[in-house]
Parts: C-alpha cells; structure tokens; sequence
C-alpha cells in the first residue's frame, strides 16, 4: 500500500484550510442560517457586462486568448488606472490579465520570493498571503496593525521589521477584513520608509472602488513608489464578477515578464467570455458602479452603529465592504464566538484569528448582503450577545 504521507508535500501539509471556508462550509449544511461569511457582492452582473458575455458566446469568440490577455482589455486596464488613480502602464509589456486576483498574487510573489526571504504581511488580512510565501519557502512575516489606528500600518511599524533579508511588503488596502484605508498622507509615509531600499510591495487594491467619503490613493501614484510596485487588482468586487474569476496584475517589465513565464506553464489564459465582458465593465458601468458604493455605505453605517449599541465596539469602516467588530464584551476567543454563534441563533461570520494573530478577539462581518439581511442577521446577534454578556458579569 502507498505510504502517502510520505509522497506529500510536506509544505502542503503544514498549512491549514482557511478560516473563511470552515464556517461558510458548516453553515452550509445547516437550515436557516444567515451567512454574513463571504466577501461576494449580492447585486446581479451589470446588464451590459452579461450582454456583452452573450455575445461573445452567440457569436462564437471563445478561443484562446493570449497568455498575458486579450489586448483590448490590457489596454482598457491602462486607461482605466490613468483615468481612477493617475497611474500608467504599458499596456503590451507591464499589464496581464489572471484569473481573479488570487492569481494574480500567487504570480507575483513566485516570481520574486527566494527560499529564506522575508516577506511582510499587513495583518489583519487576506487569508492567500502567508501560505504562499511558505509554499515558495519563504518566511512570512506578520505585521500587526491596531485599532487604535484604524489598522493602518504606520512607518514605525514598517520600519520595526524590516532587515537585510526583506524582499517584499504585502500592503492590502482597502482591507479586508477590517475596512480600514490609507490616505495619500499615510502612504507617503510608507514611501519614506522604503526609498533606498531594495524592497518591493505587492499592493493588492482590488477593493480600491469601494471607499466612503474619501477617494482611494493607488501607492503606484506616489513619487518613487511605481517601480517596485506590484499592483494588483480584479473584476469581482467593484462589478459584482465574483464567479467570472478575471484580475489582473500591472508591473515594470523586468518583473512582469517572469509573471508571465509562470502564468504561461500554469493557467495558459484567463476565460475569453470573462475578458469581453470585462472590456465593458471598466468602459461603460461606473454609475452602477456608484449604485453599488451607495447602497454598501447605508449597509456600513447602520451596521456600525448596530455593533456599537450592542457593546461590539468597532470603528467605522473606510473601505471595503467588512466591519471587524470587537467581541471583547463577552471574554470569547474569535472561534468560539463564531461557533457558538453560528450553533445557538445560525447566523455565520468568520473569526478574526482567520486573518492573522492581531485578528484575535474581533470578527469580520461582510455587509455584501441586502438590508433586510443585515438587520435580522444584527437582531440575531443582539439576542446572542446580551445572553452571553450577561453570563460573564
């Protein structure tokens, strides 16, 4: 008989499943339950976004697609970027279209990361970082924010932990899954810190589209920071395309063309449907667009107040679509919250600790739902947390 044990990776049987997909798996498989678990919009598809997707089919365009992507799109992302975010790329040797965002950082950080470099994480954060670093045996190094903050990262911090061996900073913002955002002000504090070094930074901003109040800074756009910025974003947030699996990463050259190499021998391209239809979303739908950010920043604000009457201290979120409440009130661990929860009023979020060691002690609730969603999830909680409160004093 096969010893399999013995035959895996044994870099592979070191991680752990995700702490995303273990309560939205559990929730699954029980009735009734309200699941607040997954970052995956609610609105439909943009109608000219699918349109364009039936066309595509009706008038049988579904070969293959180059490698890095359908240049038309490429070039739709470089005047998308110019327009938003005042950044530019050449869109034949420094844009690649992958399949999701998710990709889109696996590729960056093979492409770059040798065995025994450190990379720093900005923690709390999403969940693909870290084990891919140490698929590539490189060693993650966590990063913890505060809320004190507002779970930004400062240039302190930045510099507390960075040393001769730092190849990479991951920065993700806006963040999931605390909400929080950096200004142009904070990240030119970042800039400083990382001028005359040889370090790089992965900046995943696939939530750029969704601020409140304030308009998203790409860390590309600040003086000196283009040319070792790995920028990568998607289609799946901002345009409700989750399941149409299509991102994309921008960089200088010399890094995008070893992406490329990989994305070549791994994916050969994304879906051709997925890119046509991209093609329209970046051109023609930002009013839906903006439909969405307003109906997302109601969901915000009456979420944040929610948490706060209830004794679930949290700050209001900037960014994103994820409010991290405190569970503090009732002296559980992240996990045992989100069990307990899930098991005595069925509803579903996800344990802070998913996101890293600093995630401890809060919960990420997605507000990617409908209204009437949010609020019987909230009166759930309510009724959960005032039994549990009161068993604690």
């Amino acid at each position: 008989m096969l010893q399999y044990d013995t035959l895996l990776s044994e870099k592979v049987k070191e991680m752990k499943p995700s702490g995303i997909r273990k309560f939205f798996d559990a929730a699954s498989l029980m009735k009734d339950v309200i699941s607040l678990g997954v970052g995956e919009p609610d609105f439909q598809t943009p109608w000219a976004v699918r349109r364009a997707a039936i066309d595509s089919l009706e008038k049988k365009r579904m070969v293959y697609t180059a490698n890095s992507g359908m240049a038309d799109l490429r070039r739709e992302i470089g005047r998308y970027l110019k327009k938003k975010y005042g950044i530019t790329y050449d869109a034949e040797h420094e844009v690649m279209v992958t399949v999701g965002g998710s990709e889109a950082i696996d590729l960056a950080i093979r492409a770059l990361v040798n065995p025994g470099d450190e990379v720093l994480i900005v923690e709390p954060s999403f969940v693909c970082y870290k084990p891919i670093v140490e698929l590539m045996h490189g060693i993650a190094v966590p990063i913890s924010t505060k809320i004190e903050n507002k779970f930004k990262l400062t240039a302190q911090e930045l510099r507390e932990h960075m040393n001769d061996k730092t190849k990479l900073l991951i920065l993700p913002y806006p963040n999931n899954p605390t909400g929080g955002i950096m200004t142009k002000e904070d990240l030119e504090e970042i800039a400083d810190v990382l001028r005359d070094t040889n370090v790089l930074v992965l900046s995943d901003e696939i939530y750029s589209e969704l601020t409140y109040g304030r308009k998203h800074v790409s860390f590309a756009s600040i003086d000196g920071m283009w040319e070792r910025t790995i920028y990568v974003s998607g289609f799946s947030k901002a345009f409700a395309m989750t399941g149409w699996r299509l991102g994309y990463a921008c960089a200088p050259k010399p890094i995008a063309e070893q992406m490329l190499k990989i994305h070549q021998y791994a994916i050969m391209s994304a879906p051709t449907l997925s890119q046509y239809a991209a093609i329209v979303a970046m051109r023609d739908c930002d009013t839906e667009v903006q439909k969405m950010v307003d109906e997302y920043n109601m969901r915000r604000r009456m979420l944040t107040d929610g948490f706060n009457r209830i004794g679930m201290s949290c700050f209001e979120p900037e960014g994103a679509f994820y409010i991290f409440p405190s569970i503090q009130v009732t002296g559980m661990t992240s996990e045992e919250f989100c069990e307990k929860l899930l098991q005595e009023e069925k509803v579903a979020v996800v344990p802070g600790n998913a996101f890293g060691e600093s995630g401890e002690g809060f919960v990420r609730v997605s507000y990617a739902y409908s209204l009437k969603h949010l609020q019987e999830a909230l009166s759930r909680i309510e009724r959960f947390v005032s039994r549990h409160r009161r068993e604690r004093i």
